[in-house]
């Protein structure tokens, strides 16, 4: 069995509307997935699988769209990867809420901090393996920055990176 954490797009935000953590739970479950926990309303949870990532993915994206009558992206890493996501924080020292990993499917483009528009003075973009880093000096609620290649990407600060990745951890 290996320990996932399978973060949802656009969950209790804007279009995709709301989705009841237990409602994710037992979907998961439904799946065959072991050991289920989520992690506040926005769409984290972990469990254990013996799945591949690929199909653990798949699987989910389906049960989200019958649910939501619409597709729900889902970013899938193992337990390994979200603490080498949480360790390769380029901005250790920044506050963790102020630090965001964008969470893509595949490596971003190398080009992709170039191609941010409105990148303000105090806000600092770093690539990662399938990540982007942003760091937000003054936060995130007024920011204007907007990085394309994050697009189909989710974000979680680094305090919920961290928080996830000890409870996949936990899991192993």
């Amino acid at each position: 069995m290996t320990a996932y954490v399978a973060l949802l797009r656009a969950v209790n935000v804007g279009g995709t509307g709301k989705l009841p953590m237990v409602d994710l739970a037992a979907m998961c479950e439904a799946a065959g997935h072991e050991a289920v926990k989520t992690y506040i309303a926005s769409g984290n949870v972990v469990f254990t699988s013996k799945g591949t990532e690929g199909a653990v993915k798949a699987d989910l994206e389906r049960r989200l769209a019958d649910y939501a009558g619409k597709p729900v992206g889902v970013i899938v890493r193992t337990a390994a990867e979200m603490v080498a996501v949480r360790d390769a924080n380029p901005f250790p020292d920044a506050p963790g809420a102020r630090v965001l990993a964008i969470f893509l499917d595949a490596a971003p483009p190398a080009d992709a901090a170039a191609k941010a528009v409105n990148q303000a003075e105090h806000e600092e973009i770093a690539l990662g393996r399938r990540e982007i880093y942003v760091r937000y000096d003054e936060g995130m609620g007024a920011s204007k920055l907007r990085i394309p290649a994050a697009k189909a990407g989710t974000g979680r600060n680094m305090n919920t990176v961290a928080k996830l990745a000890d409870m996949a951890g936990a899991l192993e």
